[in-house]
């Protein structure tokens, strides 16, 4: 994959990518995943992928995790470092993660956030995702509604 915007994004199994993606997790998320279980998830998964974007010096500045099973995408996690949020990252990351599964033939793509974070909201719906439906106390730490949205290339205005 190209770099966009000075930053190299790939798709990563790297030991000190998953270092760097594990800590990131820590500092980004109330309930994070550790190193062992991200490493597990894409050593077991023929559908589980793990994208970094690094520049500037950094191992990993960024990271998305998903799925791609079949034709479809499921973003499970997504976080820039705290030190680099608001400058775009996030934005270059996912649309590269985007094209990347439509390549495969993930022409839809399905995601949980937070009710209340509005950045991400923010960024997921410039990037075409629309809210669908709502799971209640989906998260803990504090409890909080996931709204779950979707995108479909194909149809940018339709739902699935």
């Amino acid at each position: 994959m190209p770099e966009s915007a000075g930053w190299e994004i790939v798709q990563t199994t790297e030991n000190d990518d998953l270092d760097g993606v594990a800590a990131l997790e820590a500092a980004s998320f109330t309930n994070p995943w550790t190193r062992e279980m991200l490493e597990r998830e894409i050593v077991r998964s023929e559908v589980a992928h793990i994208f970094v974007a690094r520049g500037a010096g950094r191992r990993v500045a960024a990271f998305c995790t998903c799925w791609i099973v079949y034709d479809e995408l499921h973003i499970n996690s997504i976080a820039v470092d705290p030190e680099l949020r608001g400058q775009g990252l996030a934005t270059i990351l996912m649309r590269t993660v985007l094209a990347e599964a439509e390549r495969r033939g993930a022409h839809r793509a399905t995601l949980e956030v937070r009710q209340s974070n509005t950045p991400a909201r923010r960024l997921y719906e410039k990037l075409g995702f629309t809210v669908v439906a709502v799971r209640s106390q989906y998260y803990t730490q504090p409890e909080e509604d996931a709204l779950i949205l979707w995108r479909d290339a194909r149809h940018p205005a339709s739902s699935p």
